[in-house]
């Protein structure tokens, strides 16, 4: 059994995440998302929104769960006996980015494997601050993430605030 870890952010999710979710889900016995929490980057979301957004967006899905994880991901696959981690990529700089930390994560975790998804065509330009950014001027970000992460978002713009 070939179980994969999805880590990342989620601040917030976005349809894109969950494309690469559903296509892992087919190739992988088990994907576990893991909401990462990084305490030297500020978050629009609580980890524990961002967890209740994944548990509601994935819950069709019964390989797929979610996890939170304040270490380092190597440490977290290897806990779950998980010897894959996969990684999204939109663009040639996302894979510089990803190639560089699978380098380094190799050398963290010798078994571990990382496996680079390229994102559908229709999700290439979703990026999680831009979509932060559109919302917080009032633009229309219902067709890039699901509508229960749409409504949260709604309130970082001004004319909601209070």
């Amino acid at each position: 059994m070939v179980k994969a870890v999805f880590p990342g952010s989620f601040d917030p999710p976005t349809y894109g995440h969950l494309n690469i979710i559903e296509r892992a889900r087919t190739v992988f016995e088990e994907v576990l998302v893991v909401v990462a929490i990084n305490r030297a980057k500020s978050s629009n979301f609580s980890p524990e929104e961002r967890v209740a957004f994944m548990e509601e967006l994935v819950a069709p899905w019964p390989n797929v769960s979610v996890h939170t994880c304040d270490t380092l991901v190597v440490d977290f696959a290897r806990k779950h006996s998980c010897h894959v981690l996969i990684r999204g990529v939109r663009s040639v700089q996302d894979f510089s980015y990803e190639f560089e930390l699978s380098i380094m994560n190799k050398g963290l975790g010798p078994e571990i494997e990382t496996f680079f998804m390229p994102t559908d065509p229709r999700f290439f330009v979703l990026r999680s601050s831009a979509i932060k950014e559109l919302a917080t001027f009032g633009g229309d970000v219902s067709g890039m993430v699901p509508p229960v992460v749409a409504k949260a978002l709604r309130r970082f713009h001004p004319d909601n605030a209070g």
